[in-house]
C-alpha cells in the first residue's frame, strides 16, 4: 500500500518519515519531489571493475547548469535528506524529468526501512541535455510495510551506505565477497 499526502503528513509528524529540507509544496498527492543537490560526479577509469575500488570526480554544477552527455553515467545526489524509520521509500524519475531524456536510477529505485542519507542518483541521458542544481528529478513514495523488521538499514554491520553526505557515492560492490 502506498501511503498518501495525508498519511505522508502524519508519519512526518510521528518522526517516521524525516525529510531535510521540507517544503510542504513538493508534497503530492501520494509522493514528496525531490531535488538535484550541488554535485555530480563521473568515474575516472574508462572500464570500471565490480572487484576494485572504482574512484569518481565530484564537481559541482555550476550556475549556468551542466550538459550531461551520452554514453556517460553521471552520479548525483538529491538535495534532500531523508530517513524513513516504518516505511519503504521508492525513488522514481519525475514524468517531466523522463521526456528530457534523462533516467534518475538505473536500478537502485527501493531504499530500506532505516536508510538515513541522501539518494545517490545513477543518471543517464538519452541525448545531451542541461541540468541545474536544485530541479525537480524524483519523487518519494512510500510503501506500508506488513510484519517486524529485524534489522534496520542504518544498524547493518555490512550496510555500505550509510555514512552521511551530500556528495554522490560510488558503487561499493568491491566490499562484498564473490
Amino acid at each position: 500500500m502506498i501511503l498518501t499526502d495525508q498519511q505522508i503528513l502524519a508519519e512526518i509528524e510521528r518522526g517516521n518519515i524525516i525529510i531535510e529540507p521540507y517544503d510542504r509544496t513538493c508534497l503530492g498527492t501520494n509522493s514528496y519531489d525531490v531535488h538535484l543537490g550541488r554535485y555530480l560526479a563521473t568515474y575516472r577509469d574508462a572500464v570500471l571493475d565490480a572487484r576494485k575500488h572504482n574512484e569518481i570526480d565530484v564537481f559541482e554544477i555550476p550556475a549556468e547548469g551542466f550538459v550531461l552527455q551520452p554514453g556517460t553515467l553521471y552520479l548525483g545526489v538529491t538535495e534532500e535528506y531523508t530517513e524513513s524509520h516504518a516505511h519503504v521509500p521508492f525513488l522514481e524519475g519525475k514524468s517531466s524529468v523522463g521526456r528530457l531524456g534523462i533516467d534518475i536510477h538505473a536500478t537502485a529505485g527501493k531504499g530500506d526501512i532505516g536508510f538515513c542519507n541522501t539518494w545517490t542518483l545513477e543518471i543517464s541521458v538519452s541525448m545531451p541535455v542541461r541540468v541545474y542544481h536544485l530541479m525537480p528529478v524524483g519523487q518519494l513514495i512510500y510503501f506500508a510495510v506488513q510484519g517486524d523488521v529485524e534489522t534496520f538499514y542504518n544498524r547493518k554491520t555490512n550496510a555500505k551506505y550509510n555514512e552521511r553526505t551530500d556528495k554522490p557515492v560510488e558503487s561499493m560492490m568491491w566490499k562484498n565477497r564473490f
